[in-house]
């Protein structure tokens, strides 16, 4: 019998993140972060399935976040022109944490990462920085090429990886505020939908009291 209500709604969840200094890296392997920054799975708590882990960690110079999706056996669907509808990874973030807001703030923000679509044999990531609807402020997006992003094209998948200078994160301040919003969004035309907590069902495009906690330890 389907809940009422989602079991991962009913909780709010805070998860430890690692320091790692040595981020961004010079190469293809932009991040490289190791298994002890992954955030844990909530599928168990209703009975979904995870297709993908994804990796967090943080310095003073900003945030990266990767993720590693395996069991594709079907190529990937991006288009440019539909991020928000492609296959790759959405990230929102807010620098200040404010759970009680139900309209995003200046210090939130929401990146949109494609794994191919770009190149000549469009076959590079792409990384966008979108406007968050009915957010109370105004705020300066970062540029495409402002975004680090690499990709590692695999016969049953991909990992990407992603670098958030502070410079593009208004209100980064890791000793001021070591408590960031978090949310994420995967979405696969072959593998289905994976999200951190809840569903379509919740409005978390755009209403920050819905997204977790990440503490930069």
């Amino acid at each position: 019998m389907t809940a009422v209500v989602p079991h991962r709604f009913l909780f709010r969840y805070s998860f430890p993140v690692r320091r790692v200094a040595r981020m961004p890296k010079k190469g293809r392997k932009l991040l490289n972060l190791p298994e002890n920054c992954a955030l844990p799975s909530l599928s168990e708590l209703d009975g979904s399935h995870s297709f993908a882990q994804i990796r967090v960690a943080w310095n003073e110079r900003g945030l990266g976040v990767s993720v590693d999706v395996s069991g594709k056996t079907q190529p990937l669907e991006c288009r440019l022109a539909e991020p928000t509808q492609s296959d790759g990874l959405q990230v929102w973030v807010d620098t200040r944490n404010t759970q009680s807001i139900h309209r995003a703030s200046r210090f939130c923000h929401h990146f949109c990462l494609l794994p191919t679509g770009t190149g000549k044999k469009a076959d590079q990531p792409m990384a966008t920085q979108l406007p968050i609807a009915r957010a109370r402020e105004e705020v300066t997006l970062a540029k495409p090429k402002q975004i680090g992003i690499s990709v590692e094209h695999r016969s049953d998948g991909y990992r990407l990886e992603a670098w958030f200078a502070s410079e593009m994160l208004n209100g980064f301040d890791p000793e001021a505020n070591p408590l960031l919003g978090f949310y994420y969004f995967l979405r696969d035309a072959e593998l289905g939908e994976q999200f951190l907590t809840v569903g379509h069902e919740f409005p978390f495009p755009h209403d920050p009291s819905l997204w977790s906690t990440l503490e930069l330890s």
